[in-house]
């Protein structure tokens, strides 16, 4: 009897492990933390569809398909990638510029943290692409550089001059602290415009002599400072598209 009864005790035990098998397993918090994979390169960020878009030349005469700089001023070198859309379809075949590849680029910034990167802030189609139509001129050249533990996002247009838009580390994502921008026509200066959207204050300095382009030619600057309205920063994720960014 007493044989009988620890062989059916042992069959009851032997149900209830499995039963306790087949229940899903909770993971804490700590559990969680020690199997996340880190990214331990840049490349791990780039999604699906997206390649680096490597930048040849042009206004910084240099090849880069990395930005670095510190933008967290922790003494680590931080990376900027611009990547690029892959869309067979948004290849087309201009009538005078043959084949152009209108794929629309991005931007990921990625925190340093010595053994592997955090993302900072993405925005996968923010740029237009390098291809798109310039009207009587080329179309502007995108050029970013990391400088005193800013993000700056550059265009350049020739002659006809350039603008920027600075962009600092904090709140979670990349905001945008400030624009400047600088027209010409040809060689004579036509007006320059700073805004500082930290201090919300915006100088225009308007050349009086901008139409006065002979051998005498002599700047004249007019500067006129304005108050703006500035209810919250720009985040650099949430950009739909620089091309429709007016200040």
């Amino acid at each position: 009897m007493q044989s009988c009864e620890n062989k059916t005790q042992t069959a009851e035990e032997k149900e209830t492990l499995e039963l306790l098998n087949d229940q899903p397993q909770k993971i804490t918090e700590k559990d969680s933390s020690q199997t996340k994979t880190l990214k331990n390169k840049p490349s791990d960020f780039i999604p699906k569809g997206y390649v680096i878009h490597k930048y040849e030349g042009g206004i910084s005469a240099s090849e880069w398909d990395e930005i670095k700089g510190d933008l967290n001023k922790d003494g680590l070198e931080d990376v900027v990638l611009i990547i690029k859309g892959t869309d067979k379809s948004k290849i087309i075949q201009h009538e005078s510029r043959g084949k152009l590849d209108r794929n629309r680029r991005g931007i990921i910034v990625l925190f340093n943290k010595g053994d592997h990167y955090d993302l900072a802030a993405k925005n996968y189609d923010c740029f237009s692409s390098e291809n798109e139509d310039g009207g009587v001129y080329f179309a502007p050249e995108l050029y970013l550089e990391i400088k005193n533990g800013n993000l700056y996002i550059n265009y350049g247009h020739g002659r006809y001059g350039n603008w920027g838009y600075t962009f600092r580390a904090q709140n979670g994502d990349m905001e945008m602290i400030g624009y400047d921008a600088y027209s010409s026509r040809g060689p004579v200066p036509q007006f320059e415009v700073s805004i500082n959207f930290l201090t919300k204050k915006k100088l225009t300095r308007d050349n009086l002599n901008k139409d006065d382009d002979g051998d005498d030619y002599v700047e004249n600057y007019k500067d006129t400072w304005e108050k703006i309205k500035v209810e919250k920063l720009t985040k650099l994720s949430e950009i739909k598209d620089f091309d429709e960014l007016h200040y």
